[in-house]
């Protein structure tokens, strides 16, 4: 059993043409630079940015934006050499799958598939929170969740999700277009957050900068598991603000950065990937991480962070009513509905490649790579995972697990970083037509800088993560390791060459 044998990119290439296992290419780079736009610019620009600047960074949010655009920006590269090298649906999987074996593969396929459910699970749910805010700035009263058979049902989470998961059967070309229109709509209310909160701007609220550290007040069991998982194994008492809270800080707003690595997974739907793919993806990171800078100085130059951190769950629209703007608060709730409304769509659409790429290796069901002959997309597939996202948001509390989607996404990236060390040296013939500058330096800083954050996040994150993995690796030894295609061609072709001597070494060459 090799349980790390690797699939070669040729074979990878070859599965993606699979005759009613395919998907058409039908996205351009403008396509690519508003998906990672629509899915970055979301509830998150309005709220995890406050949230980071108030129990954080103070205002040195601001360089907790820019860590984290770095660090995205790092691994970024390496997706798109990967991408370009081996342009088909999957990412991040895909990737690890032709560098570094099979079971490391499926973990990551694994990672991808809880940073993307629960991504859209807890987005979809948030969404019909803000839907009935929306309305209730306007005078309707429209509760978000109604009681049913002893639950609370979010009945929202299922109507976006529904909607989208519609939309998406019916193609992914056309639900590019619905996006991009809703896009262009939150990118406008984003300038005027950012244009109007300047005019309220106080440079003494910028004092100090960063904020010393201050220890959290508390020992107890809630307090360590809470604390970050590096301020834990360094033995620092539970404490926020500080070099480390900019730190905390930038591990919190990456999850403002989740999209790009969900734009590399509609590789195998992008005309011309060898060009569009890299100029879409660091167009859109480009603008996105400008209009987050912007809004976090509009944001700790408006009100004092130590005001924001009186608020349990504070946003911009707590900084507007600080400032007596409460008109703003209507336009911020409009916005934060649209910005969620893009983010589902990109996240479900992101789901289904995951898994279709990891069905059609036989890691998970054959059956749930099939695409539609009409529309050439995974329509089952997408059905399938709609049905799962809005039965857990509508029902359940998994807004409890928002760390769980950053841990999943820097997980991925870590891996991504090292495989592009690896497949240069396995396959120096490929001539990607992006590499990663700076040779190996780049790679390895990405890989060192994602999982400093991962460090960041808190101890409780971390075990949930863990019971994840076990949960993960189970189901690979009992399911996918055997039905893997990888494992029957090997076993299949170990048996008609009686066990000749070097020819095993045939197939877990790259």
């Amino acid at each position: 059993m090799n349980i790390f044998r690797t699939k070669p990119v040729e074979q990878s290439i070859a599965d993606a043409d699979e005759p009613g296992r395919k998907l058409k290419r039908s996205l351009s780079t403008w396509d690519l630079m508003i998906m990672g736009v629509a899915v970055a610019v979301g509830a998150g620009i309005f709220s995890v940015g406050a949230k980071a600047a108030a129990n954080f960074a103070g205002p040195a949010v601001t360089i907790s934006f820019v860590v984290a655009a770095i660090t995205c920006a790092l691994a970024i590269m390496c997706y798109a050499e990967f991408a370009t090298a081996i342009p088909v649906a999957g990412s991040a999987y895909v990737f690890t799958y032709a560098t570094m074996g099979e079971v490391l593969a499926w973990i990551i396929g694994w990672n991808l598939i809880l940073e993307l459910f629960t991504a859209a699970a807890v987005i979809a749910k948030y969404w019909g929170i803000y839907l009935s805010t929306v309305f209730g700035l306007m005078g309707v009263d429209l509760p978000p969740s109604i009681p049913l058979g002893g639950v609370e049902l979010y009945w929202g989470a299922f109507l976006i999700v529904a909607i989208f998961t519609v939309l998406l059967v019916l193609g992914t070309k056309l639900s590019a277009r619905v996006g991009n229109i809703f896009t262009l709509i939150k990118i406008g209310v984003v300038l005027f957050v950012i244009v109007v909160g300047f005019t309220y701007v106080k440079f003494s609220n910028y004092t100090p900068f960063v904020p010393a550290s201050e220890p959290t007040g508390g020992s107890g069991v809630a307090d360590v598991m809470k604390q970050s998982f590096f301020g834990f194994l360094t033995g620092a008492a539970p404490a926020q603000y500080g070099t480390l809270g900019v730190f905390a800080g930038a591990a919190l707003v990456f999850f403002a950065f989740i999209g790009f690595d969900v734009v590399a997974t509609s590789a195998e739907e992008v005309k011309n990937p060898q060009k569009t793919l890299p100029r879409g993806i660091f167009g859109g990171l480009a603008l996105v991480t400008l209009l987050y800078i912007l809004v976090s100085l509009a944001l700790t130059g408006m009100v004092s962070y130590t005001q924001l951190a009186e608020v349990k769950n504070p946003t911009l629209t707590t900084a507007f009513e600080a400032v007596g703007n409460t008109d703003a608060a209507k336009v911020i709730a409009f916005g934060s509905l649209i910005g969620l409304t893009t983010v589902i769509m990109v996240l479900l659409m992101g789901l289904a490649r995951v898994v279709l790429a990891m069905s059609r290796d036989g890691l998970l069901p054959r059956a749930l790579s099939k695409t539609s002959d009409k529309h050439a997309t995974p329509a089952r597939l997408q059905i399938i995972c709609g049905a799962a996202v809005a039965v857990v948001a509508g029902v359940t509390k998994v807004d409890l697990l928002e760390e769980m989607i950053n841990i999943g996404t820097l997980s991925a990236f870590v891996m991504v970083s090292l495989g592009i060390l690896v497949l240069r040296k396995k396959r120096p013939d490929l001539k990607p037509s992006f590499r990663v500058p700076f040779g190996k330096v780049l790679p390895w800083v990405s890989a060192i800088l994602c999982l400093y954050l991962m460090t960041n996040l808190a101890v409780e994150t971390w075990l949930f993560f863990a019971i994840w993995l076990v949960v993960g690796i189970i189901i690979y030894f009992s399911y996918g390791q055997r039905h893997s295609r990888l494992n029957e061609k090997f076993a299949a072709a170990k048996a008609s060459i009686d066990n000749k001597p070097g020819d095993e070494d045939t197939f877990t060459k790259v």
